[in-house]
């Protein structure tokens, strides 16, 4: 397959064949957040995940964070716990997990790669999906970030919702270092989703897959590497057109962390 999987997949247990794989560790902050995504785990998980690092004690690479808004902390103290981390852990890769509204030159400075959310392509939908008026800013810090450090604007794919939106997410990934493009993951908490969301289309592989493909004409299109990983082992044993019926479970339970608490700095 061409698709490839994102720079923040390098050194996530998920695309290796390893039984029982988990996400690369994280330090989270808080599940509080500046928006009210339709689609967003951390609203159901608000105020029951810990914060403080989660994973093994000799990592490759850390998300900061995978819950929440990280900013809302304040620049100072975001810059202060990424330098602990490396002081702690040496030589690690530090991925920043972001919704962009507060996002700043200096916090860019200091992480290796910047995720930045953009659900829609433009403003009315964005407050539609999100529950806040930030469009114009989030594309100007997608652009600052790309000017700084490893750029990727993150996408769910939301068919129902979204998918007249993602030619025009897209022309502004372009200007970023990738498009990492997710299949929605339903919660059934999230009732305004499951109203709205077309549920053949986003549990059809296929569909995913197509627009991915589409979608890469524009912008360096990224897939999630444990799915593109699974995909690609399916594959050897399917004929091409028997792909076209492969659906995935689209709902989810609570998201908890699959990872040991260490410590808060």
């Amino acid at each position: 397959m061409k698709l490839r999987y994102p720079k923040h997949c390098e050194h996530c247990e998920g695309i290796e064949e390893i039984e029982n794989p988990k996400h690369h560790p994280s330090y989270e902050i808080t599940t509080n957040c500046n928006l009210d995504c339709i689609f967003c785990y951390s609203r159901i998980a608000k105020g029951k995940i810990r914060p403080g690092y989660y994973g093994d004690m000799n990592p490759k690479a850390i998300t900061i964070s995978q819950f929440g808004e990280p900013l809302l902390v304040g620049e100072k103290e975001i810059m202060r716990i990424a330098k602990a981390l490396r002081e702690r852990f040496g030589k690690v890769r530090l991925d920043l997990q972001t919704n962009g509204i507060l996002l700043t030159e200096k916090i860019c400075e200091n992480f290796d790669i910047v995720m930045i959310s953009l659900d829609a392509g433009s403003r009315r939908r964005c407050l539609e999906i999100t529950g806040g008026d930030f469009f114009d800013r989030v594309v100007e810090k997608i652009r600052m970030s790309s000017e700084i450090t490893h750029t990727a604007v993150r996408t769910i794919f939301m068919p129902g919702i979204n998918e007249d939106e993602l030619e025009r997410i897209a022309e502004i990934a372009s200007f970023a270092d990738e498009l990492f493009l997710q299949p929605v993951s339903i919660y059934r908490q999230n009732a305004e989703l499951l109203e709205k969301i077309d549920l053949e289309r986003a549990e059809s592989i296929w569909e995913f897959l197509t627009v991915a493909e589409k979608l890469s004409s524009i912008a360096d299109v990224r897939i999630p590497g444990c799915f593109l990983f699974n995909l690609n082992k399916v594959s050897k044993y399917m004929e091409p057109e028997e792909m076209r019926f492969l659906k995935r479970n689209a709902f989810a339970e609570f998201p908890e962390i699959r990872r040991e608490w260490r410590f808060e700095i």
